[in-house]
């Protein structure tokens, strides 16, 4: 996986048209059939336009996701609006609590590969779309590890110099979120020459890969970079990390903290010290840059960890992305 993603403001009626071009020009660059791509665009309206009618305004996020080799697109919508009451009653045709037509909802489900939904009365809604070219995600059998990140730039930067991306080795999950000092094309250069590495590094150590992303980073502005392996059996994360690169093992009740190391990863790279922390299947691995607050809880949206990992992740970056940053968060958990 390799993460960028591009949010638009849905704020007035013309934001509907303007995110439905984009995604039929992203699924018809990823190789989608018209007839997919139609249904690309189909959803991205219906979500841009309840964003619109149920909330006011709020955030559509569009990125290609990966699975084994194929693209497909992944539409995230985000608001502060008054939520919705009972989800299901909202997916019915005809149903709406706005006094409009209520299609919307009911046509993202049909017509989405595979669709996820946290919402809470006066907090807001998050909505996590997939769609594939053919109906079928291309999850392997068997893979039991849920990966999603998400990235934002600052205001008035078109390009973050945050990255995510995730791996698998030897049934190991690789995971790896990276700051890129300061902001726009050189910060995210930093941060591209760590994403190479770490995809091409044949390693499951997270301080072997660090150590590797240092020789590769030298010349550019560097960065602040963690990286996690979480064992094939998801009953161990190994981590490391150097900077301002927070990382949590989180339940509903509680979260433990993995702590990284000072430095900048290019420049001034200390010896390297990876930790371990248990997990089990109730754990979600959660990381972010420091352009998203530590102040996030997720007793603030029960239910939420039980959520997939996209949505977490959106909820995450809505809630605590509030500082002047590039941010990023990346998120795994067991899949039940």
């Amino acid at each position: 996986m390799r993460s960028g993603t591009e949010w638009y403001p849905v704020d007035n009626a013309s934001a509907v048209g303007a995110s439905r071009r984009l995604a039929i020009r992203l699924a018809t660059r990823l190789g989608f059939d018209e007839g997919r791509t139609g249904d690309v665009g189909i959803v991205v309206s219906e979500i841009a336009a309840n964003l619109l009618k149920h909330a006011g305004h709020g955030s559509l996020g569009l990125q290609v996701a990966l699975r084994t080799g194929v693209a497909g697109v992944r539409v995230i919508a985000t608001d502060s609006g008054p939520g919705m009451d009972d989800v299901s009653l909202s997916a019915i045709d005809g149903h709406s609590t706005s006094g409009t037509l209520g299609v919307g909802l009911g046509a993202v489900l049909r017509l989405s590969t595979s669709v996820d939904i946290s919402t809470q009365p006066r907090r807001g809604t998050v909505l996590c779309a997939d769609l594939w070219p053919n109906g079928d995600d291309g999850t392997p059998a068997g893979d039991h590890v849920d990966i999603a990140g998400l990235t934002r730039p600052i205001a008035n930067e078109e390009i973050s110099g945050d990255s995510v991306a995730a791996r698998t080795v030897d049934g190991h999950h690789l995971l790896m979120v990276t700051d890129g000092l300061g902001h726009g094309p050189m910060a995210a250069g930093a941060s591209n020459e760590a994403v190479a590495a770490f995809h091409s590094t044949p390693t499951i150590d997270p301080a072997t890969m660090l150590a590797a992303m240092h020789r590769t980073t030298r010349g550019t502005r560097g960065a602040a970079i963690a990286v996690a392996a979480i064992d094939s059996a998801y009953t161990q994360l190994r981590f490391a990390g150097v900077g301002n690169i927070s990382a949590f093992v989180a339940r509903s009740e509680r979260r433990n903290a993995a702590m990284s190391q000072p430095g900048i990863v290019g420049h001034q790279m200390p010896r390297i010290r990876a930790v371990e922390v248990p997990l089990d299947e109730s754990a979600l691995v959660i990381m972010h840059s420091d352009g998203v607050r530590e102040t996030w809880n997720l007793r603030d949206n029960p239910g939420l960890e039980r959520r997939r990992a996209s949505v977490i992740a959106a909820t995450v970056l809505r809630d605590a992305g509030s500082r002047p940053d590039d941010a990023s968060v990346l998120v795994a958990r067991y899949r039940r």
